[in-house]
């Protein structure tokens, strides 16, 4: 049986950084970006806020000597600015060079992965760590710190009050730009330049503009994903090659969620809790390959929700006409 207690906040946990990659890859693609290059970016983002927390770290001597303030908000700008700088690549290579979103996007994830583990290497060699990893203990404390009547509740507390701010901050953005996307003029020029981007130019929407802007904060969205990982779900541990499949896996809940940010607060939950499933199935040799069936259910659940609403025909359950295409104002 499933210790529910345990496995609730252990599967929000694993889904915040879910949560973060695809409510940022959503404003991305509906702008008509399709970014596969999320996963290189959150890597990004998590070296970044790892070498900003590291700097000053040693530059205090000791968490005695950190600030509370400073010891979040530096790995935070550095996260977001390493997570800018990767969407603004991007965008330079696909909506000014017009080059091939599904290339380019591979290659920043090649690109990111390596230089997450070409900086996180330089890191632990300037440690002289006996392990290979950077053990960032003091700014781990204070990205996971929680309400100090949370452990007073039971379970109540256990499940909903447990978890660090940026859980909490991952269900706002994701709330936020759900209201952006359905209630909001510029949302509706987004949507418009992601589904027609002539008809939008015809109309007057700078279409360049809103494919920077949308990438870029979608980006920088998808960094804090990352960020989310080392501080919180690792403890301030950064370890090169650490996070596996979870980029790719924020992409496939965009399909899932039917480019949907509103639904992806709950399906990163559940993608969380079925990604982490096999960890709780009885050991032994004769388990081993249904464990492993286990770790495919998210991808499995992804391609049959996208084989329905591929059936079902309906507009709304579609991605942006225009997703995955360069725009060529000269044939307007």
């Amino acid at each position: 049986m499933i210790d529910w207690l345990t496995f609730v906040p252990r599967a929000v946990i694993q889904g915040v950084p879910l949560m973060y990659g695809s409510t940022g890859e959503i404003l991305t693609e509906k702008s008509g970006n399709l970014n596969l290059g999320t996963p290189g970016i959150m890597y990004v983002g998590a070296i970044s806020g790892v070498i900003g927390a590291f700097l000053y770290e040693q530059s205090c001597g000791g968490a005695a000597n950190m600030n509370g303030f400073l010891t979040v908000a530096i790995p935070m700008l550095a996260c977001l600015l390493g997570s800018l700088l990767m969407g603004l690549l991007y965008c330079f290579l696909t909506v000014t060079l017009r080059a091939n979103q599904n290339v380019t996007g591979l290659a920043i994830t090649t690109f990111g992965v390596g230089f997450g583990n070409f900086f996180g290497g330089s890191l632990i060699k300037l440690t002289g760590s006996d392990v290979p990893s950077i053990a960032l203990s003091a700014t781990s404390n204070c990205f996971r710190k929680t309400l100090p009547f949370a452990s007073k509740l039971g379970w109540f507390g256990k499940i909903f009050l447990s978890y660090g701010f940026l859980a909490y901050l991952a269900i706002v953005i994701g709330i936020l730009a759900s209201i952006f996307l359905k209630r909001t003029r510029r949302g509706l020029h987004l949507r418009a330049v992601g589904e027609n981007p002539a008809t939008a130019d015809a109309a007057g929407i700078n279409v360049t503009s809103y494919k920077y802007l949308a990438t870029c904060v979608g980006s920088m969205i998808a960094g804090i994903g990352g960020l989310y990982y080392v501080m919180d779900y690792a403890n301030g541990v950064w370890s090169n090659n650490a996070f596996g499949d979870r980029g790719w896996l924020a992409i496939a809940l965009v399909i899932f969620t039917i480019w949907r940010p509103a639904i992806s607060v709950l399906a990163s939950i559940l993608f969380g809790g079925l990604y982490i499933m096999y960890l709780y199935l009885p050991t032994g040799m004769d388990n081993l390959a249904v464990k492993e069936l286990y770790r495919m259910i998210p991808y499995l659940v992804t391609i049959i929700v996208l084989i329905i609403t591929s059936l079902r025909n309906k507009h709304e359950s579609k991605p942006p006409e225009s997703l995955g295409l360069p725009y060529f104002r000269e044939d307007r």
